[in-house]
């Protein structure tokens, strides 16, 4: 696996890891009616740094880094992930990978602000990590199975 800065030539690539994702509407908090040009411009915004994990030409996950706030917390860096498949590793290599470069890029920390907390194999990877849930939005993500479910604000320093 070849995790890279992704092109223009991997939209399609994007969009296929992103389209189920939102559809199932469990994981990330996008509206599941959401259609390609719009996923595409919310994933590849001009604040977003964003990579891919190339498999042989084929798109396994991609990641965005960017500020998450200006100013005074310009210093904490925020990121999105999204994978194809789960238990391949592609999701631990990268955030990995965003860790890395976002220590090289002089960000002292990384926060997530919203990760679904009925979303368990996210959360024990972050933890595992060195993430630590920092704070709990009670009822903040209605969940298509399981309802009203908290989002969890998790943080690290690099």
């Amino acid at each position: 696996m070849n995790i890279r800065p992704a092109t223009s030539a991997d939209q399609d690539g994007i969009w296929r890891v992103l389209e189920p994702i939102i559809r199932e509407g469990a994981t990330y908090p996008l509206p599941r009616t959401m259609q390609r040009l719009d996923a595409l411009a919310y994933w590849l915004a001009g604040d977003h740094q964003v990579f891919v994990a190339d498999e042989g030409g084929a798109i396994g996950g991609t990641y965005f880094l960017r500020t998450n706030q200006q100013g005074g917390g310009s210093h904490v860096a925020n990121c999105g992930y999204a994978t194809a498949v789960r238990g391949r590793g592609v999701g631990r290599a990268l955030c990995e990978h965003s860790l890395s470069h976002a220590k090289s890029r002089g960000f002292r920390a990384m926060q997530f602000n919203f990760v679904v907390s009925t979303n368990d194999v996210a959360v024990h990877l972050w933890q595992a990590l060195g993430f630590a849930v920092v704070g709990r939005l009670p009822g903040a993500f209605e969940h298509p199975v399981h309802g009203l479910v908290d989002a969890l604000v998790m943080f690290r320093s690099l």
